[in-house]
This record gives C-alpha cells, structure tokens and sequence, in this order.
C-alpha cells in the first residue's frame, strides 16, 4: 500500500482530497504548514485579526486536527515560516520596488509546497504527496481541472516537471459544489468553511497598511497619460497594479479611469480615463521562463489568473526569454506578473512579463 501525505491547510478542499484518497485505498497521513507568523514578521498595520483570540493560522491548524480526526488519518505539523519570508516574500517585496505586481502565490507553490514540503513528506515516508489544488496530472503533464472557474493551473505553471513527479491532484475531476457536497455527506468540519482569499499563506490585509510594515511610503504625481497633466497624488507606487480602477485616489472625478502605467525613475503613477487605447498592448517579451512542454507556434496565453483565454502567437524563444504576439490585444498586460502557457487543457508552464508593446513600440509609460 502506498502512502499520500496530504497538505491539510485547514479548509474543505484538502480535507475531501485527503477522504478521496483513503477511500481510494491509500495510507494517507495529513502534513499541516505554518508559513507565516504575525509577531516574528512584523505584521501590525493592516491586519484585522490582531485582536482575535486565537491567531487564523492555528484556527486553520485546529480546523486541520478536527479534519483529520473525522476522516481517520493522523497529522503532521512543520513550521516554514523563515523560508517563506526568504523565498516567497523577500521577492514579493523587491518585485513591489521595482514598480513590477509580483504573484506569491506562484513563488509559494514553485520553492514551499513542491519543494521543501514534498521534502519533509518524503521524510516522514510517503511514496507520493498530495495537494487540494483544481488541476490534473497525467503522464508528468498538468491539465486544467474538470472546474474550470477553480482550475488552478495558473498558480502551477512555474513548478518543474520533476516536481510533478509523485503528485496528486485528487480534486482535479471535481467541481467545487461537488467536493463541498462530499464534504457535507461525510459530516466534515469544514465542509461550510468559506475558502481562503489574500496573499499566499498570509490572509486577508488592508493592503496599502499592510504593506507599510515593510516598504517606507514614497507619494508622488498622479498624471494623465494622455494630456500629460498632473491631477492628483498617489501613495506609493507598490500600492497600485496596471488596470486598477479602485482606490487609486481621484474621489473627486466622476470619470471612470484606471492605473495604465508606473514611472519609477520619477516616481508617477499615471492614469487613463474610459476604455483608452493606453491600456492594450499586443505584444510582450517574457523572462524566467519555466516550461513543462513543448511550445506550439500557435497556443493561448493567460495573462492574470482570472483572465480570459488569449490567443498568441510565439515569435522568438531563447534559453532567457519568450516573445510572444497576440494580435486581437489584451487589456492591462502587467510587468511581474505570471503569463501562462496552454495548449488546449495542457499546461505548458509560464514565463514572467518584462517589457510590454503595441504596434512594435516599447510602452514608454510601464518603464
């Protein structure tokens, strides 16, 4: 008999992926991770659960316990909590400097969840590991889920093939209604438990607090793009993402506008106003490419995890870096973050958007 260590983070998900595999068979035993720690991380401003009695992580781990006890299998626990603030959010927080919108969550998955906790799995004797993650893996190739509104082959796509080697996706033929109705049928804990949402490991902030734990604000001119007028002040640049509409602080316009472009040198954060022009590119070179299979001249990009299916076209491919066209546009392409490589349901790994164009012009205005 083979045995799964399961990563139990305390919700519904890994909880019904750890049922499906002893159902299936399996010695399954449960391995809980606690990647981040409130005090030893200087973790004040912004976050909303400081008053709480217990911390969400140990309620998340207490959820995990009670999980495991009603599904019969035994818990680990290991503590990653230096590596994530290494590996994960010390690039997370550079990435911010450079004006660049990092995703952790790809970084946490990529150096924590396949790798250092597959190494610990290993340790405690399993012969394959397994996630909660909306995805497939046949034949050491990732496949979008059965789900298609969970499938989360977006936060896998910077994994390497080896890593793929002794994984399990158990929910990969699941759609959530589905796995939640396990849940309820087999009287779960957690069954009703709403998913985790915020940063990686790290739960939900007020973002722009948050990140004053860790980066000194630096306001500056909020400019249109198009008129080249200052028209208002910003917080910070790390505080703003291509496309954003919320919050980027003209209260007193009544035009809809969005975050098009950051000048970091000089410190502006401009801005369009409707659906602009400055807003679409159709071309973009990419950098720290990972790739899980062979790129087809013709495939389909994605460009943010909920984004839309983008056809593309690849015109040049090196050992560093990745330019691909995409005649039909997209909208708010942004430098550091994930573009994902699909062949159909095939996964094909993901390269990290550099410099973005249109009409065969670098955008001068995401310098």
């Amino acid at each position: 008999m083979k045995k799964v260590i399961v990563g139990i983070s305390g919700g519904v998900d890994s909880a019904v992926a750890a049922l499906l595999l002893k159902q299936e068979g399996y010695e399954v035993a449960g391995l809980f991770m606690r990647n981040w720690d409130a005090l030893i991380n200087n973790d004040y401003l912004g976050n909303p659960t400081l008053t709480e009695s217990i911390c969400p992580q140990e309620q998340d781990y207490n959820d995990a316990l009670e999980a495991c006890r009603i599904i019969g299998i035994p818990l680990y626990r290991v503590d990653f909590i230096k590596e994530y603030w290494d590996y994960v959010f010390t690039y997370f927080l550079e990435e911010l400097k450079k004006g660049r919108t990092p995703n952790p969550d790809l970084l946490c998955n990529k150096f924590i969840k396949f790798d250092l906790f597959k190494k610990e799995a290993k340790r405690l004797g399993a012969d394959l590991i397994a996630t909660g993650h909306y995805a497939r893996v046949k034949d050491k190739k990732l496949y979008k889920a059965k789900d298609l509104n969970k499938d989360q082959t977006y936060f896998l796509a910077d994994i390497s093939k080896d890593q793929l080697n002794d994984v399990l996706f158990p929910l990969g033929d699941y759609t959530k209604p589905e796995v939640r109705e396990i849940a309820l049928k087999e009287n779960i804990n957690v069954a009703k438990k709403k998913d985790s949402t915020g940063i990686c490991f790290i739960g939900e902030r007020h973002y722009q607090d948050f990140i004053k734990n860790y980066l000194k604000p630096n306001p500056g001119n909020i400019v249109n793009v198009e008129t080249k007028e200052i028209i208002g002040r910003h917080t910070g640049l790390m505080n703003y993402t291509i496309g954003q509409r919320r919050n980027v602080g003209l209260s007193g316009d009544d035009k809809r506008h969005y975050v098009c472009g950051k000048n970091v040198k000089d410190n502006i954060l401009y801005v369009a106003f409707g659906d602009s022009d400055y807003l679409y590119s159709d071309e973009c070179v990419l950098d720290q490419i990972n790739l899980l299979g062979f790129l087809p001249h013709n495939l389909t990009v994605k460009f943010r995890y909920r984004g839309e299916d983008v056809p593309a076209e690849v015109i040049s491919i090196t050992d560093k870096e990745i330019c691909l066209k995409y005649p039909t546009r997209a909208k708010a392409v942004t430098p550091g973050q994930a573009c994902v490589f699909y062949d159909g349901d095939e996964c094909l790994g993901c390269g990290f958007i550099k410099d973005v164009y249109k009409n065969g012009e670098k955008l001068w205005y995401l310098s």
